[in-house]
């Protein structure tokens, strides 16, 4: 039997859709699942392609399918079910074979495995894939961390099955190690942000002027043929435009307005904190999902406190209707700004070396966050001048000054009228402290040092001083 190019364990939807596209694309895939019987369904409902799927009852049974090198692709549950296929796999691989962690993993779990097989004689490659079951199926974004000739051993692959954009594979190999998933981490980060922001604009259209929700999806719809044009703009007008089959109510109405999450928001933000940079629109994009999973506490409170009234923000629909098509550009600005900021900090800190332009180009099909904007982020990287931060880009700088008085404008309105925009709120406090040549930590190193000696900086002098606080001291 001729022997397969590539295998896949765990034929659940992401990775039974990667498997049919690895198929489709004219690769031969060898494939195992826990269960046999979900193995005999995949193939079974495989039609065309059955032809290039080799079924495989056993681990050892896998191994023998696929031509040396071998690479397999894990496609199960992050955390412990990987530790121990990878434990299984090592039995039945040897020397220059690959194991290719595909799921949603913690980048310190892939450096931690990277390393545990380094004298195996086995190579390990983290790889975030994003694109949902869709992006599976048709073409998602890739992004691989790992031994670099790991890489050239699934190119040819993983290059046919990518998403493209205007030809070009939204594949890349981005560093050693754990730096693939890394990068998927922060993706999801502003992931996080970009839907909390667009959640946050249907609130104020919603609550603050009252719109239904088909009224907002045609917002929606007329926002995604210009500077916001997007997936997630996009999926957003289909989602409002909905009708319950059930009901006939607008679909998003019958929702339960709590969120869930998987953790990668979280791990983006602990990241962040752990690199010394701010990243205060993820970091609220994962508190709103936090406090959405309190709905009876938000129900009690509503009881005390309150209804807010419906309506506040009306008056001329056109002007607000601008302002707040800016305001959500000026914040998803700043929350790409972030991610970049955190990556170009880990790529240091991680000796990664990561080619941010690239990473925004592959992003600009396959992914949940693509859109026309990534381009402009990757020739911004290209161009120069996006070093320190995305923000201080010439093409930047002037849409940011273009846009973030209408963010300001949404944000005030929306705090008077008691509408929560966390996220946009703290994208407008990143961008003011961060265009802020004196700040007000000067207090706070004072305040450091009147209560534990810390000391300070001068602005006249070198060195390390102390204030005249010692007659406060006894207050």
């Amino acid at each position: 039997m001729e022997k397969a190019d590539i295998g896949l364990i765990g034929l659940g939807v992401m990775g039974s859709n990667l498997a049919l596209n690895i198929a489709e694309q004219g690769n031969r895939v060898a494939v195992f699942n826990r269960t046999t019987e979900r193995t005999t369904e995949f193939v079974q409902s495989a039609g065309a392609l059955t032809d290039r799927i080799v079924p495989c009852e056993t681990i050892e049974a896998l191994a023998e399918a696929i031509r040396p090198p071998r690479p397999v692709i894990l496609m199960i549950k992050a955390g412990d079910p990987v530790d121990q296929q990878i434990a299984h796999l090592r039995e039945v691989l040897g020397k220059g074979d690959s194991i290719i962690d595909a799921g949603n993993a913690n980048f310190r779990d892939t450096l931690r495995r990277f390393s545990e097989l380094k004298d195996s004689g086995l190579t390990f490659i983290g790889m975030g894939v994003s694109g949902g079951e869709e992006g599976a199926r048709h073409g998602p974004s890739i992004m691989v961390g790992g031994a670099e000739n790991a890489w050239k051993r699934v190119e040819k692959v993983l290059v046919s099955i990518s998403a493209k954009f205007e030809g070009e594979p939204c594949v890349a190999w981005l560093g050693p190690d754990g730096a693939g998933h890394f990068v998927k981490t922060i993706h999801n980060g502003i992931e996080y942000a970009d839907m909390q922001m667009i959640a946050e604009i249907y609130g104020v259209l919603r609550d603050g002027v009252g719109l239904e929700p088909k009224e907002i999806g045609g917002v929606f719809g007329a926002w995604n043929t210009g500077r916001l044009n997007s997936y997630l703009i996009e999926i957003t007008e289909k989602v409002l435009m909905a009708q319950d089959p059930e009901t006939g109510n607008p679909m998003v109405d019958m929702i339960l307005d709590r969120a869930g999450q998987k953790g990668t928001g979280k791990w983006s933000v602990i990241e962040a904190q752990t690199l010394g940079i701010p990243a205060t629109a993820i970091e609220a994009a994962v508190a709103a999902r936090v406090v959405s999973s309190m709905k009876g506490e938000r129900e009690k409170a509503q009881e005390v406190y309150g209804k807010l009234d419906s309506g506040a923000l009306a008056g001329d629909r056109a002007a607000l209707l601008n302002h707040l098509e800016l305001a959500l550009f000026a914040g998803k600005i700043a929350a790409y700004a972030q991610g970049f900021t955190v990556m170009a900090a880990a790529s240091k800190e991680f000796g990664w070396n990561l080619p941010l332009p690239t990473i925004a180009k592959i992003w600009r099909a396959g992914c949940i966050i693509r859109s026309q904007f990534l381009g402009t982020i990757a020739e911004a990287f290209q161009a120069g001048g996006a070093e320190d931060n995305l923000l201080m880009a010439p093409a930047f700088v002037t849409m940011m000054k273009e846009a973030h008085p209408s963010l300001r404008h949404i944000v005030a309105r929306a705090s008077e009228a008691g509408l929560p925009v966390p996220a946009l709120a703290s994208a407008l406090a990143y961008f003011d402290s961060y265009r802020q040549a004196r700040g007000t930590s000067n207090l706070i190193q004072a305040q450091r040092d009147f209560f534990g000696a810390h000391g300070f900086e001068r602005i006249d002098a070198e060195g390390a001083y102390h204030g005249p606080w010692g007659s406060g001291l006894s207050a």
